[in-house]
């Protein structure tokens, strides 16, 4: 089966925003820097202690980050959004509650027309998040 995974940009707070998101989903979390890699040498002084690549993974859950960006520069706004389905509906109150600490709600976790609990909110890095249990999953 095909699976989807988020990469998400950072302006320099790759890390911190990481495991903040560790927090939230447990799992293990690799971090490999520009700092030693074959790239350092190519890279501005400022970005050298960044990070290149890394990677939270828990089961099928596997987020991405980096403070890699393309020439054009980071641009922060609503044009990526990362779903999560929950498996129980314990699940979808503690990842929002602990996902909206220091953001906003765009749209409250609720019961919603098809069926579900779902819920909407950008969190305190600028990362918008969509969470959905599906109430009558087998």
């Amino acid at each position: 089966m095909t699976q989807i995974n988020g990469y998400i940009n950072f302006k320099g707070n790759t890390r911190e925003a990481m495991a903040y998101y560790q927090e939230c989903f447990g799992g293990d979390l690799d971090i490999q820097t520009i700092a030693g890699s074959p790239i350092e040498e190519h890279m501005a002084p400022e970005l050298r202690s960044g990070v290149m690549h890394s990677a939270l993974t828990n089961g099928d859950v596997l987020l991405m980050a980096s403070v890699m960006v393309s020439p054009e520069g980071l641009i922060e706004g609503n044009n990526m959004s990362l779903m999560v389905g929950c498996g129980t509906e314990e699940e979808i109150d503690r990842l929002f509650a602990k996902l909206s600490e220091g953001g906003s709600i765009t749209c409250p976790l609720g019961d919603s027309f098809w069926g579900s609990k779902f819920g909407h909110l950008t969190d305190k890095f600028g990362t918008r998040w969509g969470l959905n249990y599906e109430k009558n999953a087998k």
